[in-house]
């Protein structure tokens, strides 16, 4: 089945809420049937994860039964799901993005949403920039290690 793919630049809207790209809000209808989306930080980067509700649940299972006593587990949970909020999308595919959410993520204005499998990545458009930009890394390393995983 089809995943999440793409690039799309929008701008914030007044009221701090975002507009699902069209093709994006197709694959959640078609994948997900019209369910909740869970809106929240990403464990180690400063931007926004977006969980169509099955999604969210599969992660839920996974997390469900590893020991919180864990650090990295504890971070996790603090992190991820202590922000997690519910949303539904309007009629016109907007969703109000909280602000603690965007404000956590340093987002204000433009903004990038990016596809990405099984969810969805919101950026603000700076950082996008300067975290994508080919010139910031060790290309040579980074294609290195990709072969290891075969792609």
């Amino acid at each position: 089945m089809a995943s999440f793919t793409g690039t799309y630049y929008y701008t914030l809207d007044p009221k701090g809420r975002i507009i699902i790209p069209a093709p994006l809000r197709e694959m959640f209808s078609a994948k997900y049937g019209l369910s909740k989306i869970y809106i929240t930080n990403a464990a180690f980067d400063k931007c926004l994860h977006i969980y169509p509700e099955a999604e969210w649940a599969l992660l839920e299972e996974k997390v469900k039964g590893k020991p919180t006593t864990d650090q990295a587990m504890q971070y996790f949970m603090r992190r991820v799901f202590s922000a997690a909020v519910p949303c539904e999308t309007d009629k016109n595919g907007r969703v109000m993005v909280p602000y603690e959410l965007r404000k956590n993520a340093g987002i204000e204005n433009d903004i990038v949403i990016v596809g990405l499998m099984d969810k969805l990545e919101l950026w603000d458009k700076q950082r996008w920039d300067a975290i994508t930009d080919p010139d910031k890394i060790d290309v040579e390393a980074f294609a290195r290690k990709l072969s290891e995983y075969g792609i």
